[in-house]
């Protein structure tokens, strides 16, 4: 079938959080055809109902600290069409970012999630607030980075999805690619992906595994069917600290890798290191990220990309802005 040409409504942008995700997403607007109205960092923001001077705010951004003169509070209250969320995650109550969801669904805007807090922490209280609002809310940019696993569930349905598995941090994967590839231990390898930038200086969000249990939490709340709230804690979650590079070089001689696999069915959620053959799917190497979905019809769907990164996780906000 040829598409005829189709034309995107330009969205008036209010996005709250000014890391990698939120300045991507802030340099990216325009070209998408959508204008931000309010930026905004941990202590101040940049408000025009006109549109910003973007580049001004990053720059300042760069040489200050801040992105504007006013209280960084007063973005979610600006004018705007949607609100992007792209605060860093918390666990537990989910805040700021709960509050500001709710302040902009209250208001009947639309929602884009890159914090995955909300989504995985308090599902239920998303869903009901989402009920009582003239808005809606997307999170896209939770999963799995550039790759687009949520919409492809929402394609299929749900129903339709027995089980998602597969590799979801790349910091995680870096090191086990390098472990395997180099037989060098766990601790020479991490700092390496620290000096690189690949690792962060505290690395136990994602070498603990608690990354991708979040992103598969979202994922089981996404293809639970029978209401049931995932958070966390219902999660068995195991990192990959404790692997020693002789477990790896043990795997090879067998023709096997080790791989950190998350795993969300409609019943619960799984994630640990795995013995996986090599030269398959889930044998993805360096930062990459690959997503199995299990589908009735369809059998088995593999979605692969770059699975962080500010410009690769704003093109999925973006897209989901798209989607509205």
């Amino acid at each position: 079938m040829i598409d005829t040409q189709s034309e995107t409504t330009g969205k008036r942008l209010a996005v709250v959080g000014a890391g990698a995700v939120g300045g991507a997403v802030v340099n990216l607007a325009s070209s998408y055809g959508h204008t931000v109205t309010a930026f905004a960092d941990s202590t101040s923001a940049a408000i025009d109902p006109n549109g910003i001077d973007t580049d001004a705010a990053l720059a300042r951004k760069d040489e200050t600290g801040t992105v504007g003169e006013a209280d960084s509070t007063v973005a979610v209250d600006a004018t705007y069409d949607v609100l992007v969320e792209a605060t860093p995650t918390t666990l537990g109550d989910a805040q700021p970012a709960f509050s500001h969801l709710r302040t902009a669904l209250e208001r009947d805007r639309d929602v884009v999630l890159a914090n995955k807090g909300p989504v995985a922490e308090r599902y239920t209280d998303v869903k009901q607030v989402v009920r009582d609002s003239d808005g809606s809310i997307r999170f896209e940019a939770t999963v799995g980075g550039a790759i687009p696993v949520l919409s492809t569930v929402e394609d299929f349905s749900p129903a339709q999805v027995t089980a998602v598995r597969g590799v979801l941090n790349g910091t995680a994967n870096f090191i086990l690619s390098r472990m395997a590839a180099e037989g060098l231990d766990y601790e020479h390898v991490l700092a390496e992906a620290q000096d690189l930038g690949v690792a962060e200086a505290d690395p136990a969000f994602d070498v603990e595994g608690t990354d991708a249990a979040l992103k598969c939490v979202i994922l089981a709340n996404v293809l639970s069917t029978d209401d049931r709230e995932y958070t966390l804690s219902d999660a068995t979650v195991n990192g990959i600290t404790n692997i020693p590079g002789s477990a790896l070089e043990l795997a090879a001689e067998e023709g096997r890798t080790i791989r950190l696999v998350g795993e969300a069915t409609p019943t619960g959620v799984h994630v640990g290191p795995r013995l996986i053959p090599q030269n398959t799917a889930l044998a993805v190497t360096g930062t990459r990220n690959i997503v199995q979905l299990e589908t009735t019809s369809a059998g088995q769907l593999n979605l692969s990309g770059r699975g962080a990164g500010g410009p690769e996780t704003a093109s999925a906000i973006l897209a989901d802005i798209n989607r509205l």
